[in-house]
């Protein structure tokens, strides 16, 4: 009687390869930062960069740590006003909680967006609705996303003299392309027949109609959302401007207004982590029209990005912290 012998093979997870794509990702974009500012620094004097740095005193690193900080709870309020007006329900613990742990995973997660995952998937846990946790987190990040736009068309305004014609027709492309994927966005939700999708694929559709329906009854909170993230951006860059200063960089506040909101939209492009090294580079061509010293804006460049870091861990060990405490309790996320 013949046998047959049986191997038995093991099966290949999914988890495994996830985090191997996840591993691979984050050392392509780690790579990239460190190949973005290596190169930075070999056209550049890299002994007086670090220079410049190690003369800023510690109280001004504290003082811009403090206030970094105290300008992301005015985040904190701006999202969690989104995520509420979608019928969310989270309170102001949980939504900072949520908020902060973004904020840390922005270090290790492919650009900015990798931190908004981070922060919706934990929202998830708390808010009563996940359709509104995910239709708000989308309309924050496209509010703050205005809200840069608004500062550099501003700056590009108040510096017609150092811009060419053709460079201020970058706005105009980028408000056009901006309002266009809107429309897009809102005839794609308002047209698609619900009918022809899957029971599942309905329900999540459903709850989507009914996040934005609940957001469209109250349309001041948009443009309250949109002044509180002029507001923050604003107080971000006065307070890279103390860095600057400190670095012996000095401009006038329009050339800022201009270039460093400009800067921090090309940090989101997910080739580098968290934008290190692009954020610097773009910067460094940004001002440069203005006469900035490429040494000293990119000494100006690493010295916020330290702040960025140090105030990224330390959400990361307040977000730790509050899931403690008990009114950061669970809600059923329908």
């Amino acid at each position: 009687m013949c046998r047959r012998t049986v191997t038995f093979q093991p099966e290949t997870r999914p988890e495994n390869k996830r985090w191997s794509r996840t591993a691979l990702q984050a050392a392509l974009h780690y790579g990239g930062s460190a190949l973005a500012l290596l190169l930075l620094f070999h056209f550049l004097p890299g002994k007086k960069v670090w220079q410049t740095l190690s003369e800023l005193p510690p109280r001004l690193w504290i003082l811009v740590l403090a206030g970094y900080l105290a300008t992301h709870c005015l985040g904190v309020g701006k999202w969690r006003l989104m995520v509420n007006s979608a019928g969310s329900g989270m309170n102001y613990l949980q939504a900072a909680r949520c908020y902060f742990a973004g904020l840390f995973g922005s270090l290790f997660l492919p650009s900015l967006i990798g931190g908004d995952i981070l922060r919706a998937a934990l929202a998830m846990r708390y808010g009563k609705t996940k359709a509104g946790v995910l239709l708000g987190s989308f309309l924050d990040r496209i509010v703050d996303f205005a809200g840069l736009c608004v500062l550099a068309g501003t700056g590009a305004l108040l510096v017609p003299g150092a811009l060419q014609p053709q460079s201020r027709l970058v706005f105009l492309w980028i408000a056009a392309a901006a309002i266009g994927g809107l429309l897009i966005i809102a005839l794609a939700i308002a047209l698609v027949p619900i009918r022809r999708l899957s029971f599942r694929m309905r329900r999540r559709a459903a709850s989507l109609r009914r996040a934005g329906r609940s957001m469209a009854r109250r349309p001041h909170l948009m443009l309250l959302a949109l002044a509180i993230s002029v507001t923050a951006q604003l107080c971000f860059i006065l307070l890279s401007i103390q860095l600057a200063e400190a670095c012996g960089l000095r401009l006038p506040f329009r050339a800022w207004l201009f270039a460093w909101p400009l800067a921090k939209i090309s940090a989101a492009i997910p080739v580098t982590q968290g934008g290190i090294g692009v954020r610097e580079a773009a910067l460094v061509g940004l001002l440069l029209p203005f006469g900035a010293p490429a040494v000293l804006t990119v000494a100006a460049g690493l010295a916020w990005e330290a702040i960025v870091i140090t105030g990224g861990l330390a959400s990361g060990l307040f977000s730790l912290l509050a899931g403690r405490a008990p009114s950061t309790a669970r809600t059923s996320a329908g």
